[in-house]
């Protein structure tokens, strides 16, 4: 058989669509009623092979026909898809011979009619290619569309991966090298069709070398395929599915740049510099060293994060989080589902769709600390306030112009006697103006808790919690930390 070119540039037409059109009047009368039609190719030759490409259908009205078994073998070997035979004026009737040859080698044959001439056979079939083609067109911009709109959810990779699900009706999954799954969507595959999905990301891996941007493979009536993300990061996204369509390829392929997109880490010009500042940090360095490693005077934004409906948060979630602010410096803490982002320049945080954030007030790199302590304090309270974003803005107003040395050493002498939850409690409390239940939300604590400390708190200061004098005094010494 010559070698299989590529198929054209539109969808291959089922037999049975082109059996369907009524005003043709064609009959199947032999072989097998599944064949996709690529081509369609007239030919009188006694022996058509060299002059097929594979895929056809071949029109023919037998001029030259005198042994149809071995006419039909070399069809067959040639890769023919259906034979179509024209009867009248050659045949009146197609000969018995060919339909036995047909049936005996597996080629479905068509009955063409006197009245049928072949072009209108090769326009019907030209018209239901540009009818496939269009809807494929249209089923890719719509999964294109749906997986753009899943890349920009609070949880995009999982959200991709499900639309991707969808769209294929299969299985899509985000595996490691070594096989491990980090998200999926759709049916759970058996082991079997699992540790071939392991198979076919170990061959896209990045350690593999010449690795291949794509492996397919079947198993049973499954159809398996697996590609590499960008980016040498050693993830896969591998899928499967029991039946392939036209466009399949497609819009798997733009996954895979969605999803290397999202899973990317975020690379700026001052990765190595920051890299060896968490170096000399670990090996303890004073952030006032290698604050010039983190840009100098440059300023930095601390965020804190949870997900608006309480959901657990993954590395690569968290990651997108830290993309969408601009900074790839993130850390999620899985136990406590909270993630803090380390956002460079003082540049104004958004508020993201799906997360409730909490921001300080732009910081010098050795101040991060102090500014940490006040984006967790602004989570608290966008929390208890359901507000999406909460910045904790630096002291302005009257406030600013106390003198900084004497205000300090007044807050210091006056919050003297409590300790430091107690201090937080009542800091949180007059910053949500005295709300038992919102305190209790922002810190995580009962009611009946936050009643406790803010009475214990009045005991220790003596001083009566519901004079406003009292309340601006303490507000203020408390901001002076």
């Amino acid at each position: 058989m010559p070698d299989a070119p590529a198929g054209p540039p539109t969808p291959p037409v089922p037999l049975a669509g082109l059996l369907a059109l009524e005003g043709l009047g064609l009959r199947r009368i032999a072989g097998p009623a599944d064949a996709e039609l690529l081509w369609v190719h007239t030919s009188e030759m006694a022996d058509p092979y060299p002059y097929l490409l594979g895929g056809e259908l071949l029109l023919t009205a037998g001029v030259l026909l005198t042994d149809p078994d071995a006419y039909v073998a070399r069809l067959v070997e040639a890769g023919a898809a259906a034979l179509g035979f024209g009867v009248r004026p050659v045949h009146e009737t197609v000969p018995p011979g060919l339909i036995a040859a047909c049936d005996r080698h597996g080629l479905p044959l068509v009955e063409v009619g006197p009245g049928t001439p072949f072009t209108a056979i090769a326009r019907a079939v030209w018209g239901l290619m540009a009818e496939a083609r269009h809807r494929e067109l249209r089923r890719v911009t719509r999964a294109q569309q749906a997986l753009a709109t899943a890349a920009a959810r609070p949880d995009p990779v999982p959200a991709v991966l499900h639309q991707l699900a969808v769209r294929l009706s299969g299985r899509a999954a985000l595996l490691t090298a070594d096989g491990e799954e980090l998200h999926a969507a759709g049916p759970p595959p058996p082991p079997p069709l699992r540790a071939a999905l392991a198979r076919l990301a170990r061959m896209v891996a990045p350690g593999v070398r010449p690795a291949p941007a794509s492996a397919t493979d079947s198993l049973g009536a499954a159809h398996l395929s697996a590609y590499a993300l960008g980016g040498g990061q050693g993830l896969a996204l591998t899928l499967a599915a029991d039946h392939r369509e036209p466009g399949d390829h497609t819009i798997a392929g733009i996954a895979v740049v969605l999803l290397s997109l999202l899973a990317a880490p975020h690379q700026g010009a001052g990765a190595a510099g920051r890299s060896a500042a968490l170096v000399r940090l670990l090996l303890g360095a004073a952030p006032a060293d290698v604050a010039p490693l983190l840009g100098g005077d440059e300023p930095w934004t601390v965020v804190h994060a949870r997900r608006s409906g309480g959901e657990a948060v993954d590395a690569l979630t968290a990651g997108a989080l830290g993309a969408a602010l601009g900074s790839a410096l993130v850390d999620a803490d899985r136990g406590g589902g909270e993630v803090r982002v380390l956002v460079p320049g003082g540049d104004r945080i958004t508020p993201q769709p799906g997360w409730t954030l909490g921001a300080s007030a732009p910081a010098p790199a050795d101040a991060l600390d102090t500014a940490g302590t006040r984006a967790a304090r602004a989570l608290g309270r966008a929390e208890a306030t359901r507000a999406p974003l909460v910045v904790d803005a630096p002291v302005s107003g009257l406030a600013a112009l106390l003198p900084p040395g004497p205000a300090a050493e007044r807050a210091r002498t006056l919050l003297a006697p409590l300790t430091g939850p107690l201090a937080e409690t009542l800091r949180c409390w007059l910053s949500l103006h005295g709300s038992w239940d919102r305190t209790a939300v922002a810190l995580s604590v009962h009611r009946n808790t936050v009643r406790q400390r803010i009475a214990r708190c009045g005991v220790l200061l003596g001083a009566d919690l519901d004079d406003m004098d009292v309340r601006t005094e303490l507000w203020l010494a408390l901001r002076q930390e």
